[in-house]
């Protein structure tokens, strides 16, 4: 007779997961029926890590390979454009109690379009953002301060909490840790930015690959391959994702996109015509903002760029 039980996908290998009954960190391997597959046949990948499935195990043991049997409703998640064109989604992780996306200034620099895309998904499906700015050890000049102080006032002003960390001389290192307890935190960020080298530093015992940069473009090199959780010496699990370089929108229809902006969430109410879409309508409370300096004109051009792109994946 089966063994049946309830666990947590712990990594995704393409064909392969490896499952765990968390709070308890005792991973064991496990594949798909394709039953399971075809249901989620809109994603690239139908389970994803943070996934809390139902599994068959044979009761003699076999090859001790599991059999994900059920995929049980999420509670959210980070999902964006998938790249390949025959699907219309791709999962990073699910199940999510906050998400950091790392952030610099340069080495490479983070384009606010890409941040904008990425807080865009993060209030659509319900996940808590915390925005890092990492390698903060290395603006010291004064055009560099004034770049850091401007992309602070903007996320904070629209009320996301934004923290700046440095993994070359430790600061802040252990606020996120902090926040990182008796939680399964994501952390996610374009090719770069110093994610793995973050991991390290939040917890030596773990060794995930650290890349260098290209210096013909100034990007970061992929250095992680999979989508894999780990369990923190602190307390808590973190989602360890490839670096993203672009981040496409799904499900998210222009009539709403607003409401996933707070700052333009809080004054709508006051625009003269409902629904309002923000772009030529007399009245708006949200142009008002932006021509009084209450809601900083880049959130607004990417608000724009966002209603105007026909695919919504750039």
């Amino acid at each position: 007779m089966e063994t049946k039980g309830t666990a947590t996908v712990v990594k995704h290998t393409g064909s392969h997961y490896l499952l765990s009954e968390l709070p308890v960190w005792n991973p064991f391997p496990a594949v798909i029926r394709g039953k399971v597959r075809l249901e989620s046949s809109r994603a690239t990948n139908p389970v994803a890590v943070g996934d809390v499935i139902e599994y068959n195990l044979p009761a003699d043991g076999g090859d001790g390979m599991a059999t994900i049997s059920r995929i049980l409703p999420r509670r959210n998640g980070i999902i964006r454009k998938s790249t390949n064109l025959s699907r219309e989604s791709h999962i990073i992780a699910a199940n999510i109690d906050k998400v950091f996306l790392i952030t610099t200034m340069i080495l490479p620099e983070t384009k606010l379009e890409f941040v904008d895309r990425f807080l865009v998904c993060c209030e659509a499906y319900q996940v808590h953002p915390v925005i890092l700015v990492n390698k903060t050890d290395l603006y010291d000049e004064p055009d560099l301060q004034a770049m850091l102080s401007h992309f602070i006032g903007i996320y904070r002003g629209a009320g996301y909490q934004v923290l700046e960390i440095s993994v070359a001389d430790g600061r802040g290192i252990d606020e996120v840790k902090d926040m990182c307890k008796d939680s399964i935190c994501l952390f996610s960020g374009a090719s770069g930015v110093g994610k793995s080298s973050l991991l390290k530093a939040l917890d030596p015992s773990l060794n995930p690959k650290i890349g260098d940069i290209s210096t013909s473009h100034l990007q970061g090199k992929h250095t992680t391959t999979f989508y894999e959780m780990h369990p923190l010496s602190c307390g808590g699990f973190v989602i360890d994702t490839p670096g993203i370089r672009g981040f496409g929108l799904v499900d998210i229809e222009d009539e709403e996109l607003s409401t996933y902006f707070p700052e333009m969430l809080k004054i709508t109410d006051n625009c003269r015509f409902k629904p309002c879409t923000h772009t030529h309508e007399p009245g708006c409370a949200v142009k008002q903002a932006v021509d009084d300096g209450l809601i900083s004109p880049e959130r607004y051009c990417s608000y724009l760029g966002m209603l105007q792109e026909e695919t919504k994946y750039r």
